[in-house]
């Protein structure tokens, strides 16, 4: 038996608990505060922007015209009987940039201690949030007034962040973390179906086609007494209900609101599994958003009013960058050749990169890409993986490593698409050359980045022990 786990193995007593009851349902009653396998702390902020931060997302100028409701950035920190801490951030953000992200982790190293891999920093991908840093850059119009705007506002977010984070620690407290599993079914793979035509195949009763995740990960955190202090959830799927001008959180926001009014007192927190590929269709209407906020929250109260697993004494959190290879970095005829497209998105990037050379720069031949492998227990994993996977990773490594595995994207930095190997030979918008759209100097990456990634996953999910599902 491996030393780490038998310094966490908890009293004889515990052990009998956690073997005899495995399945508890949410109101089994209060239990005292030292029978307690955990601490954790739970801390939210509102991040609207009280300035005309442009909308991100959708490639043009998109000045803010009002609110639907709050954006939030929330953290769910969580500490073993052996003190070891992980901290989960989760945010209505579109896309945080590794040049945001990084002074994050550095700050929360300098005041608080914590490691690169005892945090991870997620943003739901929604499209009526804020610009933020470098995220995106060539997308949009040059406006001197926005820059200064998204900088400010950016320096703003990374001191809310690393208070936040501080906040959760403060409130660590005993707590059970439960989990279950429901079902949604409102994303649909994008690749596969033509979003005109999916309202008619879905009212004639034809299945649409392509691989989807429509499982729906729940935690819990509950208090000694019983109380329910947290719930976080996952869903694969893109949040692009919407495409107007209003502050709003998409279908994720109207979902934890829907589960927060549901359980006065409680935050609710979103992560968005794997849905670089999977859209909410059809959409486009702030009621379509609504009932999709709702058919998430529906599938979370269903969990929560059946029985859960414990997540039993014990944590381990993993993490590393790779370096993902891209196919080709771009060249100076390509760039010169681009700079004169009518693409505007692709004129700017190409301009930027000429600008770079210029001035002596080298374009790298890599990216760094970050995961992450934290085990909870022996019940649970959770796998955390840099910007826009499609769906085959989440079903590649739940079907690897079995029940209790969550495979999250869209955590710690933007990047691009990421796509498997079958997207990649497949092309098309997800896999095809369109890297320059994030900035990237390279226009699609290798086509081995799948292998890379899963070879790493392994080797992480092995240095945390896991067992789950096996």
């Amino acid at each position: 038996m491996p030393g780490w786990f038998r310094a966490a193995l908890p009293p004889l007593w515990m052990l009998s608990l956690l073997v005899l009851s495995p399945w508890i349902g949410i109101g089994a009653g209060a239990l005292r505060a030292e029978e307690l396998p955990w601490r954790a702390g739970v801390a939210r902020a509102v991040i609207t922007p009280d300035t005309p931060v442009w909308l991100a997302g959708y490639g043009s100028k998109r000045p803010p015209d009002g609110k639907l409701h709050d954006l939030w950035m929330k953290a769910l920190a969580i500490e073993d009987v052996q003190g070891h801490r992980a901290v989960l951030i989760t945010s209505d953000f579109q896309g945080v940039p590794r040049s945001m992200s990084d002074r994050v982790f550095q700050q929360l190293k300098q005041r608080y201690g914590l490691e690169r891999h005892q945090v991870m920093f997620t943003f739901s991908h929604n499209h009526c949030g804020p610009r933020l840093g470098d995220d995106l850059q060539d997308y949009y119009p040059v406006d001197a007034e926005q820059v200064a705007l998204v900088e400010q506002y950016t320096s703003q977010m990374i001191v809310r962040s690393v208070e936040l984070v501080g906040q959760a620690l403060e409130r660590l407290a005993p707590a059970e973390l439960r989990q279950g599993e429901g079902r949604t079914t409102f994303a649909v793979n994008r690749r596969n179906n033509r979003e005109a035509d999916v309202p008619r195949l879905l009212a004639e009763g034809v299945p649409l086609q392509g691989p989807v995740d429509h499982a729906v990960p729940v935690l819990t955190v509950t208090r000694a007494d019983g109380r329910l202090e947290a719930v976080l959830f996952g869903y694969a799927c893109h949040p692009t209900t919407l495409s107007f001008l209003t502050w709003c959180g998409d279908y994720p926001g109207f979902a934890q609101l829907e589960i927060e009014q549901q359980h006065p007192g409680v935050t609710a927190m979103f992560v968005n599994t794997c849905g670089g590929d999977q859209n909410p269709l059809p959409r486009r209407t702030v009621e379509l958003c609504r009932k999709y906020g709702q058919m998430l929250a529906s599938a979370v109260e269903q969990v929560l009013a059946g029985p859960l697993q414990r997540i039993g004494p014990g944590l381990r959190t993993e993490f590393e960058l790779i370096e993902l290879p891209y196919l080709n970095s771009v060249s100076r005829g390509e760039l010169l050749e681009a700079a004169q497209s009518s693409n505007a998105i692709q004129a700017r990037w190409a301009q930027r990169l000429l600008a770079q050379l210029e001035q002596g720069e080298r374009f790298p031949s890599t990216y760094p890409y970050p995961i992450h492998a934290w085990r909870l227990g022996r019940e649970m994993l959770v796998i955390g993986m840099g910007a826009e996977t499609v769906v085959d990773y989440a079903l590649r490594f739940k079907r690897e490593f079995g029940p209790g595995t969550w495979v999250c994207g869209y955590a710690d930095d933007m990047i691009a698409y990421i796509p498997s190997r079958r997207v990649w030979e497949e092309g098309g918008y997800e896999g095809g050359s369109n890297l320059y759209e994030y900035g990237r100097p390279a226009y699609r990456w290798s086509g081995d980045i799948e292998q890379r990634i899963a070879a790493s996953v392994h080797e992480l999910v092995g240095r945390t022990g896991a067992t789950v599902g096996k």
